[in-house]
C-alpha cells in the first residue's frame, strides 16, 4: 500500500470526522455522523456542548488506524459528516434540540444510511430513537453507562415533559420505542430504578471476560433492531475524566473495545456517544478515547449492513 503523507497531517484542515466531506446529501452514504452540541439537560458539570467538536477533532488521529479490526472502516463503507443539528438557546432549546434532531434523523434513516450521532449530553437519544423506531419497529436498547437514566420526566402544566439527560431510558420505553426485556444497560454502578430493562452492573460486567460479557449481551438483544447509546462515562473516571457526572469503578477503554469487538453480528441500526466534556479533560484522553470508541460502533453499524 502506497503511504500518504497528507492523510496523516493531523494538525490541518477543517475537523470534519475523521476527514470525511462535509455535507447533508446523505444519498448513497453507509454511516452519517451527525452531531448534536446541546448540554440543558445536565444536571451537574455542563459543557456537553462541545463534545461533538472535540470528538471530531480528535477522531484525526484516533481513527486514521485500523487497528483492532481488520480493515479500514472508511475503504469499506463511505462516511459523511453531516454537521451539526439541534443547536439553539432559551427556554425551549430541548424542545426545539429533540424535535430538529428528529426531523434530521428521520431523514438519514429514511435514506438507507446508518446514523451516528455525536452528543451533547445524554437527552439526545429522543429525537433519534424516535425516528429509528419508525423505520425499523420497537429496539433493543443498548446502553453503556454508570448511570440508568430510568427516571421519567415530570410533566409541565402545559403538558409538556421536563426532560434531562436521566430520563431518556424510561420515557422512550413507556412510549413504545424500546422493548426493556430485550435491551441491556451496562456498567451501572449508581442507583438502579426497575422498569424492565436487563442490567448489568460494573461490578458483575468486570467479573466477566470481555468475551463472555459480550456473549451475555447478544443473549440479551438476539436479532432485534439494535440503538446502541454509549455515555463515556461508563468508562472509569481514570480513562475518561472529561464528563459531567463521572463514578468511579467502571471499565479501562481496553476492556470496553474488547467488548465492542465482541459484539459483532447484532443488528445495530442507530447509535451515539454522548456526554464528553472536554473543559474537564486532560490532554484529551476523554475525546480521544470517545472518538476511537465511536469508530468501533460504527464499525458495528457497518458490518449489520452485511
Amino acid at each position: 500500500m502506497k503511504y500518504n503523507v497528507q492523510e496523516h497531517l493531523h494538525y490541518a484542515g477543517i475537523p470534519t470526522w475523521n476527514h470525511a466531506p462535509l455535507t447533508q446529501e446523505v444519498k448513497g452514504a453507509d454511516i452519517v455522523v451527525m452531531g448534536v452540541p446541546f448540554d440543558s439537560g445536565v444536571t451537574f458539570r455542563p459543557g456537553a456542548r462541545f463534545g461533538p467538536r472535540a470528538i471530531r477533532e480528535q477522531s484525526l488521529i484516533a481513527c486514521c488506524f485500523k487497528y483492532p479490526w481488520e480493515y479500514r472502516l472508511s475503504d469499506r463503507a463511505r462516511i459523511v459528516d453531516y454537521g451539526d443539528v439541534g443547536h439553539w438557546v432559551g427556554a425551549k432549546a430541548t424542545s426545539f434540540m429533540v424535535e430538529d434532531s428528529y426531523q434530521h434523523a428521520k431523514k438519514i434513516i429514511d435514506a438507507g444510511c446508518k446514523l451516528m450521532t455525536l452528543g451533547g449530553d445524554h437527552t439526545i437519544p429522543y429525537g433519534p430513537v424516535r425516528a429509528a423506531r419508525e423505520k425499523y419497529g420497537a429496539l433493543a436498547l443498548l446502553h453503556f453507562d454508570s448511570h440508568q437514566d430510568s427516571t421519567r420526566s415530570e410533566e409541565n402544566p402545559d403538558g409538556t415533559r421536563n426532560l434531562s439527560h436521566a430520563n431518556f431510558a424510561y420515557d422512550l420505553q413507556e412510549e413504545g420505542c424500546i422493548d426493556p426485556s430485550r435491551s441491556a444497560q451496562v456498567f451501572i454502578r449508581t442507583e438502579f430504578t426497575e422498569c424492565g430493562y436487563n442490567l448489568i452492573p460494573s461490578m458483575d460486567a468486570l467479573d466477566m471476560t470481555p468475551r463472555e460479557l459480550a456473549e451475555k449481551i447478544k443473549g440479551i438483544v438476539g436479532s432485534m433492531p439494535v440503538y446502541l447509546t454509549f455515555d463515556i462515562d461508563a468508562l472509569d473516571p481514570s480513562a475518561a475524566p472529561g464528563t459531567g457526572t463521572p463514578v468511579i469503578g467502571g471499565p479501562s477503554s481496553d476492556f470496553v473495545r474488547k467488548v465492542l469487538l465482541g459484539l459483532r453480528g447484532i443488528n445495530v441500526v442507530a447509535a451515539d456517544m454522548v456526554e464528553v466534556l472536554p473543559d474537564m479533560d486532560s490532554s484529551n484522553i476523554t475525546a480521544i478515547a470517545g472518538a476511537a470508541i465511536t469508530q468501533d460502533i460504527m464499525y458495528l453499524l457497518h458490518e449489520s449492513n452485511r
